[in-house]
């Protein structure tokens, strides 16, 4: 499963989050993959999405960095999931 994960930096304050970052990586228990992220220009949050089939995982990765982060997780599913899924009901509609 993926998932969008927002960071809002605490105090919007980034230094303490990317020197934790460059001491000790991303701290993210086995079978978390990393995917990608994207910074705000103001550095004050990161969108990352990452992928688990455990949640727990996820809840075991946010308790490490909690001190400096506030998170958002929001499962997501890609575009072409998201149009297998609707395309019963664009049928459906389309026939009306």
């Amino acid at each position: 499963m993926l998932y969008m994960i927002v960071e809002h930096f605490r105090d919007g304050n980034p230094v303490p989050v990317y020197r934790r970052f460059r001491d000790q990586g991303r701290l993210a228990p086995e079978g978390l993959r990393y995917v990608g992220s994207w910074v705000t220009d103001d550095l004050r949050r990161c969108f990352q999405v990452m992928e688990c089939e455990d949640p727990e995982l996820l809840a075991r990765w946010t308790a490490r960095w909690k001190d400096l982060i506030e998170f958002e997780i929001i499962p997501v599913v890609t575009s072409a999931e998201a149009l297998a899924a609707i395309g019963p009901r664009l049928e459906q509609e389309d026939r009306r």
